[in-house]
């Protein structure tokens, strides 16, 4: 294992040694990552695009506030959800954190299931030109009025690589790409592949190797849990602070859904049957992309024993 002096605190352009732990929804990642921390002297940060939003703990599972109090844990709602977060702004936290916790002598775990934060931070960041906030704000206004479906389709035609990676209700996301197309004339997946940035962080990236059959049933069941837990009141509290459909925090899955059962669009049956249904096909589009990264380490979901080795194994490496 590397000792509490292996890493220096002086300014350095080496990239800093952190351990990734990834894997599709529900595939477990909160236990391995408490066992990791207590063999790693680890601290955990998350890497969840949706876990960063204040007024969904319950409905983005984030670590409930006994896991927190195993080891620290980071950057876990504190967002609020009229407010958006990009992957760029995120790695500057996380590189942030993790040179603190490096120069205590301690392990930065990165957890979640964000493939984009993953790959922002061990391959560089795309060296896109500032757009301008007039065309944010056209493109805003158009899926408003549109919907995200149809903007999504639209960049379909222009960046199906892209398109085919993100959710079709993921309105930051849609503008986003279509803004920078529009802007530098270039698709978002040209410059993710032909002008980055030089990696931020460098260690393995585990994954948890969670097929669809085995993760169908769990999903049903936390569903419920969630449910029975007061996700739906946790929705409502969330609209009373945030009532802007179109706002970052509502787009993601779990929050959109109980959104339009609270705006009547959806009766509760309807609303939990297509909340499971988006979830199992955000879990199927995360393994794809996982499976897509030839730095993938693969491993069963219930070893967590196994997974623990494999971190201390490539740590001490």
């Amino acid at each position: 294992m590397r000792s509490e002096n292996t890493y220096s605190g002086a300014a350095q352009a080496a990239p800093l040694p952190v351990i990734c732990l990834a894997g599709p929804t529900g595939s477990g990642k909160t236990a391995a990552a408490l066992a990791m921390a207590d063999a790693l002297n680890g601290e955990v940060i998350n890497a969840d695009s949706r876990q960063v939003y204040a007024d969904f703990p319950c409905i983005t599972a984030q670590p409930t506030q006994e896991e927190r109090a195993h080891c620290p844990h980071h950057l876990y709602g504190f967002l609020p959800t009229a407010q958006k977060i990009s992957a760029g702004r995120w790695a500057d936290q996380i590189t942030a954190l993790a040179r603190q916790i490096l120069e205590k002598g301690k392990t930065p775990l990165l957890v979640g299931g964000t493939g984009l934060y993953f790959h922002t931070l061990l391959h560089g960041t795309a060296q896109i030109p500032p757009v301008d906030t007039a065309l944010t704000q056209a493109l805003t206004a158009r899926i408003d009025a549109e919907g995200p479906a149809c903007l999504h389709a639209e960049l379909a035609l222009v960046d199906p690589e892209y398109a085919a990676r993100i959710h079709p209700n993921d309105r930051q996301r849609i503008v986003r790409a279509l803004e920078v197309l529009e802007a530098t004339g270039r698709p978002f997946t040209w410059w993710h592949k032909n002008a980055m940035s030089a990696p931020l962080c460098t260690g393995p990236l585990l994954v948890l190797d969670a097929p669809l059959s085995w993760l169908e049933p769990r999903l049903a069941r936390r569903l419920d849990i969630m449910l029975e837990a007061g996700a739906m009141n946790e929705a409502r509290a969330a609209l009373e602070n945030c009532g802007d459909d179109a706002a970052p925090g509502w787009s993601g899955i779990g929050c959109a859904e109980a959104l339009a059962f609270l705006r009547g669009r959806l009766n509760f049956d309807e609303c939990r049957s297509l909340w499971l249904r988006n979830t199992r096909a955000y879990a199927k589009r995360q393994l794809t992309w996982f499976r897509a990264r030839k730095e993938a380490v693969w491993l069963p979901p219930e070893d967590v024993d196994g997974v623990v080795t494999a971190a201390c194994a490539r740590w001490a490496g």
